[in-house]
């Protein structure tokens, strides 16, 4: 990893060194993207399998996953590992489950009362992605919160192997979050089946999930159209930050990174510590690591975008990582929540060295579905609230509009809005005439 000294580098430099690697925006994939969304569109589930067939290179007979496959899949798992899903599960719910989603009633003025009330989303698309590797984490991760919003359609899709299959894992997954309706389809395709709906596949109303950049290019194209579903966050590739001082353990400190930095070529760690020394003995430290690890070949590219910036005090480090909204931010300092209370953008944070990322990956409870690409500064990671929708509600009495109405009646006709003032007025009126009776 390369080390620079932030003090040393003129504005511009700094803002280079907080850039992310840039991402695939290659004009070929939107008008592919354009080009598979208009083709599902119109001949719904025969354009899915023949792009199934195209990028997953494998025939399906049937795009649903069937109660075979379900029981095959309990059968494909050891006791150990369904017990692991169980337990994150069990985590994932406990902790998003504390959401305060109460009914707001409120008396603005004597007679005027404002409420706020919350209503699932009534069919939601969860997308997980398959990729070089399965995961089942992703399908916890969107499929609790989902159960707990209360909304009534959940809809996964997840691309199928060479051999017409779903992973097990994610099957398992599926059926202890209570997911019913699976389908073998990935990439854009899918995408676009959930937002305009096919012979097999149901049309949602919002989307969730990560994927590759035809994914995140569906999400947007879809989003974009009234006809399309929403979706949940802006994404770009996975990240995380490191504030470590000297009596951080390096060890600690270079896994923290690479555990990060394993999952895509795009991906990108970045360390800020005010000590030198421990910067390069981190750097030694990734350089072994790496040579123990499985996906070198990831590692390699990723690491090229990782850097480790050397800074003056940990105030400066806290200045860096409000600047850069890392989607990980991990504070293995000897007071972590002192510096806690200065954090202003983050994903997730993780605080003290025995707080490793992959616990929120999988099973402290919290959400690992967060917005990446520096979107920290604005949006939150993913919670019960993002599958809901909140309505408010007003009520007027007689009296309530007497006394507030006029207020409406000016601010109208300042406004210019003569219909506006009207219907308020015209209630006024009735209501003096009722008195005068």
């Amino acid at each position: 990893m390369r080390i620079l000294h932030w003090n040393a580098l003129s504005e511009r430099e700094r803002r280079a060194a907080l850039e992310r690697p840039v991402q695939q925006a290659r004009a070929d994939i939107e008008a592919l993207v354009h080009e598979i969304i208009a083709a599902v569109r119109v001949r719904g589930d025969t354009a899915l399998r023949e792009y199934t067939r195209r990028f997953d290179q494998t025939e399906l007979d049937a795009l649903r996953v069937s109660a075979a496959e379900f029981a095959a899949a309990r059968d494909a798992l050891a006791a150990h590992e369904r017990t692991a899903l169980e337990c994150a599960i069990d985590n994932v719910e406990r902790f998003h489950r504390t959401h305060d989603l109460n009914r707001v009633s409120l008396e603005t003025v004597p007679g005027v009362l404002c409420e706020r009330i919350y209503r699932p989303i009534e069919a939601v698309g969860l997308y997980v992605p398959a990729g070089s590797a399965p995961l089942p984490s992703a399908v916890v991760m969107l499929a609790v919160p989902a159960r707990i919003a209360g909304c009534p359609r959940r809809i996964l899709c997840t691309p199928p192997d060479r051999n017409g299959r779903a992973h097990p894992a994610v099957l398992l997954a599926a059926e202890l979050c209570g997911i019913e309706q699976v389908f073998k389809v990935g990439g854009a395709q899918a995408i676009a089946a959930l937002a305009y709906g096919t012979e097999s596949l149901p049309k949602v109303d919002k989307i969730f999930g990560p994927g590759n950049a035809w994914v995140t290019a569906a999400k947007q194209a879809v989003a974009a159209d009234p006809l399309g579903a929403a979706c949940d966050m802006p994404a770009g590739p996975s990240e995380v930050m490191v504030i470590a001082d000297a009596a951080a353990d390096p060890q600690f400190v270079a896994a923290d990174l690479l555990a990060q930095a394993e999952h895509d070529p795009s991906a990108q760690a970045l360390l800020v510590t005010p000590s030198e020394p421990l910067a390069h003995t981190v750097a030694a430290a990734v350089q072994r690591q790496v040579a123990t690890l499985s996906r070198q070949s990831i590692l390699e590219q990723s690491l090229r975008a990782s850097r480790t910036l050397v800074v003056e005090d940990l105030e400066t480090a806290v200045a860096v990582a409000n600047a850069y909204a890392a989607e990980h931010l991990i504070l293995e300092v000897r007071e972590p929540r002192a510096l806690l209370e200065h954090i202003v953008n983050a994903g997730s944070v993780f605080l003290g060295a025995w707080s490793p990322e992959p616990m929120g990956d999988y099973c402290s409870g919290t959400n690992h579905v967060l917005p990446t690409y520096g979107y920290a500064r604005a949006y939150s990671g993913l919670g019960v609230p993002d599958y809901l929708k909140r309505i408010t509600v007003q009520e007027l009495t007689p009296e309530g509009l007497r006394a507030l109405g006029p207020t409406a009646v000016t601010l109208a006709r300042l406004e210019g809005l003569d219909a506006h003032a009207a219907a308020v007025t015209c209630r006024l009126q009735a209501l003096d005439a009722r008195v005068r009776s």
